[in-house]
């Protein structure tokens, strides 16, 4: 964690949070993506709003268990197509601007707590940075996972190193080429999903969850986080795959992509 300093969070409830709503109870720690006219599409701000929050929890020994949650009807459509384009919508946020730009893969890879997402609504492109980033993902059993960037000119890049995390690298390079959705128990058998639960139970097993891992030692598990953060991580990966994110928004391809997607046509492809 070194995009905000311990002294920076301190006073985290001094802040105001624009995209997301944060609470803390029972050592347990609580982010809610709270963007729901924009299906919690993420932006610039708001990753910096989520990457506080997570700062936050790192450094707080009294925080044992992180949990990522979504007000609206989607949990993530992934990043803002108009914020990719330099389009950011005003906001109140305080949440400060960090010296340098926040990778969101980096930030799973080292904030050394137990992480859960607990998933109720459809997952899109960039919102598997935070499912594949966090150890346990409960999901609704009715859900639709879709990564759609291939279809609009662009290439799941950093969502890719993410997946092969947690998923077979040829399942995961067949999803980002071809751009199809899968159901939850796909999701399930890949190794995306961790508990498939129906919507009436999945709090239910979201505590049974916590209670697991609260009986246990949380100095032991924090150590053991980071010890398999550094021999599994590949230093300087997201920052690369970022600069090739960047190279495919600079296409024509990637232009004419997300035209396309807002005429609600097909692309018209001209492999540039």
């Amino acid at each position: 964690m070194n995009f905000y300093n311990k002294k920076d969070i301190q006073n985290i409830k001094s802040y105001r949070f624009d995209f997301i709503e944060i609470s803390e109870e029972d050592r347990v720690f609580t982010i809610t993506l709270n963007r729901p006219k924009k299906k919690n599409a993420l932006h610039p701000q708001m990753t910096n709003e989520i990457a506080f929050a997570m700062h936050y929890a790192h450094f707080n020994n009294s925080i044992w268990v992180v949990v990522f949650k979504a007000n609206g009807d989607t949990f993530c459509a992934g990043a803002d197509l108009k914020a990719m384009m330099g389009d950011i919508e005003p906001h109140n946020s305080t949440i400060p601007v960090p010296e340098k730009e926040i990778l969101m893969g980096d930030l799973f890879n080292s904030i050394n707590k137990p992480t859960i997402s607990v998933v109720e609504k459809n997952v899109y492109a960039g919102g598997f940075l935070i499912l594949a980033g966090c150890i346990y993902v409960i999901a609704d059993e009715n859900l639709r996972f879709s990564l759609p960037e291939v279809k609009r000119g662009l290439f799941p890049m950093q969502v890719m190193a993410s997946l092969i995390q947690v998923m077979q690298p040829r399942k995961v390079l067949d999803w980002c080429v071809r751009g199809y959705s899968i159901s939850s128990m796909q999701a399930k058998e890949y190794g995306l999903v961790t508990h498939l639960s129906n919507q009436d139970n999945i709090d239910n097993e979201l505590s049974n969850l916590i209670k697991e891992i609260l009986e246990n030692s949380p100095t032991a598990i924090r150590l053991g986080l980071e010890a398999y953060s550094y021999i599994t991580k590949k230093p300087n990966q997201h920052q690369y795959l970022l600069e090739m994110l960047n190279k495919a928004i600079k296409s024509n391809d990637a232009k004419e992509g997300i035209k396309a997607f807002k005429e609600k046509r097909k692309p018209n492809w001209k492999g540039n």
